[in-house]
Parts: structure tokens; sequence; C-alpha cells
């Protein structure tokens, strides 16, 4: 993905190159912390189990807001 940004940087608007900057950074440090909540705690439903439920509704509303925002961004140009 850095590569693709870095070929792509001089034709991507500087908004859409921050949120694609964001969802490299921020997309895997979820995953990652949903991943461990699972394999410590397992499929009990407490809390924490929630809070990676949640965790993960984030990061799919986000992609998809994204997305939107992107299809937008790129059709008013």
């Amino acid at each position: 993905m850095i590569g693709w940004i870095i070929s792509r940087k001089n034709t991507l608007n500087n908004a859409v190159l921050l949120i694609y900057i964001l969802q490299g950074v921020l997309s895997p440090v979820l995953l990652l912390v949903s991943g461990i909540i699972l394999i410590l705690q397992g499929w009990r439903l407490d809390p924490l189990l929630q809070f990676q439920q949640f965790l993960l509704l984030l990061l799919i509303i986000y992609l998809s807001f994204k997305d939107i925002m992107i299809n937008i961004i790129q059709r008013i140009r």
C-alpha cells in the first residue's frame, strides 16, 4: 500500500492521500487488537469481546465512509 501511495502521490488530492494513509495505519492496528482479544479471551461473551466487535464495526463504518467520500471527491474533479 505504501508503494501504491508513493506512486500515485502526484495524482491524488491531499484529502484522499490523508484518508489512504489513515486507512493504512488504523486498519491493521484495529484488526491486530481484535485478533489478540479473540486469542486471549476466546468466544466468551464478556465486555472485552463486545469491545472487539465494536472496533470491527468502527472499521467497517470507516472503510464504507471512506469509499463514499473518495467517490464524491473524484466526481467533483
